[in-house]
């Protein structure tokens, strides 16, 4: 890989993490705020969902040009188009608000989604500032950034809903300025471009890439990991609900569960270092299966409370872990594709758990939805159990 330092560079990690928090806190404002203003502005309230569902689905299509894009160009280009592209996105979403258009607040959520994909890959470029012992600590402690979004996020929603004209009109061009300190750190990046010998080389073929068992088990660990957080984190405010708990106690177990998602990412990486990229992996399996047994075993708070800690702990193993293992799938050559097509199927599933959560709650029931992750759950075990190997080999180099 082409590093800046034979280490670790603590100042790029330091400005991707930078950059994170700024795209994570938009991420949580949005997914806030996104349905309310939605129901305002559409000329259906059935419709309220479709600016969210836009902004997922445009993340997902946008994964795979975003990384080919980078790989010609670079993390930096990649990343200041990413960022130009959301903070038009907030700016034309302010402006859909202030003048109750329903289609423009949709169009901004795609260009919204689309700075979302691009910035799916910050914790890729960390990867390529670090050494290879150390590279799982330098993803991590870019995630750790989201920690920001916890506090930020839905409460710069609630500081500024009604401080200018409609509700959230100015919360968005506030994020504007958010967007702008994000720009700021990546314009200061020094993350080397591939060399023009990487960028003739074609490596092997995609099929070949993704048929190999180190790539088939990050993308499961990461896929898997993404789709039952997001699938139980949405629909766990429409469960404490139907069980007649107030709005303020589903807030304070989101922002507790996304405390969770974020602050082992302090020291994600050292475990791995210590006690292997699989063993965290497993763990991290093990504690979904944990979240899922409080979930069934009762629904008062503190219930919907350690389920969701739990679970945020453990999506911080298998995205970590994953991610990182990602990175022992492919040559210098091949890391725009591969990475390209692991997002697309990782964030393809964020979108339909997204999509698909509120209508399985509402025809299977929340025990159900519990139930029904378990098997994905053990599939990673069982996968983990056939293709573990010691770390520090590099199996997919070849």
């Amino acid at each position: 890989m082409f590093r800046s330092n034979p280490e670790i560079s603590y100042r790029d990690v330091g400005l991707l993490a930078m950059a994170q928090a700024m795209l994570m806190t938009g991420t949580s404002l949005l997914v806030s705020t996104s349905a309310l203003v939605g129901r305002e502005l559409a000329p259906d309230p059935g419709w309220a969902t479709i600016p969210l569902g836009l902004q997922f689905l445009a993340m997902t299509l946008s994964t795979i040009p975003a990384s080919l894009f980078m790989g010609r160009y670079g993390r930096r280009a990649g990343f200041l188009v990413g960022v130009n592209l959301g903070l038009a996105g907030t700016l034309l979403a302010g402006y859909a608000i202030l003048t109750g258009s329903f289609p423009l607040f949709c169009a901004g959520a795609v260009l919204l989604g689309s700075f979302n994909a691009t910035g799916q890959f910050y914790r890729f470029a960390a990867a390529e500032v670090a050494s290879e012992s150390l590279k799982a600590r330098a993803i991590g402690l870019v995630l750790a950034g989201g920690i920001v979004a916890a506090f930020m996020g839905p409460n710069l929603a609630a500081w500024t809903r009604q401080l200018a004209g409609p509700d959230f009109a100015a919360s968005y061009l506030i994020l504007a300025g958010l967007y702008g300190i994000g720009l700021l750190a990546i314009l200061q990046l020094h993350i080397p471009r591939p060399p023009s010998i990487v960028l003739r080389a074609q490596g092997r073929p995609l099929q070949e890439i993704v048929t190999g068992p180190v790539f088939a088990m990050a993308v499961l660990a990461a896929a898997v990991g993404y789709g039952v957080m997001n699938l139980l984190m949405v629909a766990t405010p429409l469960a404490m609900e139907g069980h007649h708990h107030r709005f303020e106690d589903a807030a304070f177990v989101i922002q507790w569960h996304v405390v969770a998602m974020f602050l082992p990412s302090f020291f994600t990486g050292e475990l791995i270092r210590r006690f292997g990229l699989y063993r965290i992996l497993a763990v991290g399996v093990l504690l979904n299966l944990a979240s899922v047994g409080v979930n069934l075993h009762g629904h008062d708070v503190i219930h919907y409370w350690l389920a969701l800690v739990l679970l945020g702990v453990g999506w911080n193993f298998l995205f970590i872990g994953g991610t990182t293992l990602l990175t022992e799938a492919h040559r210098p050559e091949e890391k725009a594709k591969t990475q390209a097509i692991n997002d697309f199927i990782v964030f393809g599933t964020v979108t339909v758990t997204a999509l698909g959560s509120g209508a399985l709650l509402a025809t299977v029931g929340w025990m159900a939805i519990n139930a029904l992750v378990v098997p994905f759950l053990l599939a990673v075990l069982i996968a983990l159990w056939f293709v573990r190997r010691p770390w520090g080999r590099h199996p997919g180099r070849g």
